[in-house]
């Protein structure tokens, strides 16, 4: 069976940003917002080497459209980071190859 088909992905809350000097490397929170914003995706489903193996499928899925990300550990788990402005392709590209993206949601009280 397809792993991604089994994957389970949650957009980080944060707004993040390439640390200086270091794109593509390492990453920290952006407090201020600005248009070269990064978004992380974490996935739930996986730990360990099989993180790091979805991880990559799904980067190659996203490089099959030209958008691009890269994989940063973050807070000791390998995370998915992308522009900004591509995250709904990203998403978009991701659902439609069995990857089923968790949503955050608020509950009211009545």
């Amino acid at each position: 069976m397809n792993t991604l088909q089994l994957s389970i992905v949650h957009r980080l809350p944060q707004s993040y940003r390439w640390a200086a000097g270091m794109a593509g490397g390492a990453i920290e929170l952006n407090t201020l917002a600005a248009d070269d914003d990064l978004i992380g995706l974490r996935l739930l489903s996986h730990d360990g080497a099989p993180a790091w193996e979805v991880m990559q499928k799904m980067r190659a899925m996203l490089a099959e459209i030209q958008v691009e990300c890269a994989i940063v550990e973050w807070q000791g788990e390998p995370c998915l980071f992308v522009q900004r402005s591509d995250e709904s392709a990203a998403t978009v590209r991701l659902k439609n190859q069995g990857v089923a993206i968790a949503e955050t949601f608020t509950a009211q009280s009545l």
